[in-house]
């Protein structure tokens, strides 16, 4: 089993999250914010990695916080599960719909920390989340784990479906990445021979 945890403490937050790679996307998340738990769950269970999240973090003040550095152990995490990537399928995209909403996910998990981000949201909430968030935890997410990541939403109308849209499509696109390509035998995919960035 491929596994990883990341703990972070901070005057800000207390993290630890744990993933398994070779799993079945069982999940525990505790990040205090009902609706985040929610698509931590969906990333989970659509992906077939195993994450624990354990998170206290300053909610009083606001959940920024707790969102970053959720993102940020996580990709952590999973960037110490991955090592040096040997034998990885490296890409990974999905189309993913959710009713009205449609969303197309690329990334590639180069080294190389990248975000492109379009996912308009037409309402400041969803549940007690600020929706501004899921772009900043996307671009923690690939800042930590090394990933090159596109995300865009090609239409739809409901919030709730769009960010649903949005975690499916990156769960689906991050489980072919991370999965083992029997054709590469082991080997690092890149012709430079690392992808350490």
């Amino acid at each position: 089993m491929r596994t990883g945890t990341s703990e972070r403490t901070t005057s800000e937050t207390a993290l630890r999250v744990t993933v398994g790679l070779d799993g079945t996307g069982r999940h525990a998340i505790r990040t205090g914010i009902g609706f985040f738990d929610h698509m931590l769950e969906q990333l989970a269970r659509h992906s077939g990695i195993d994450i624990d999240v354990e998170a206290k973090g300053d909610l009083h003040i606001d959940q920024h916080h707790t969102v970053e550095d959720t993102a940020l152990a996580l990709g952590g995490a999973l960037a110490n599960a991955l090592g040096e990537k040997a034998g990885v399928a490296r890409y990974g995209e999905a189309h993913a719909p959710m009713d009205e909403a449609l969303t197309r996910v690329a990334l590639d998990l180069s080294g190389r920390p990248w975000l492109h981000w379009r996912v308009p949201f037409t309402q400041p909430r969803l549940g007690e989340m600020d929706t501004e968030l899921f772009e900043h935890f996307a671009h923690s997410l690939a800042q930590t784990a090394g990933i090159t990541l596109h995300v865009e939403l090609l239409y739809g109308r409901n919030n709730h479906h769009i960010a649903e849209s949005v975690f499916k499509g990156l769960a689906r696109a991050l489980g072919q990445a991370v999965a083992l390509d029997p054709r590469k035998a082991g080997a690092i995919p890149s012709t430079k021979g690392t992808l350490a960035g």
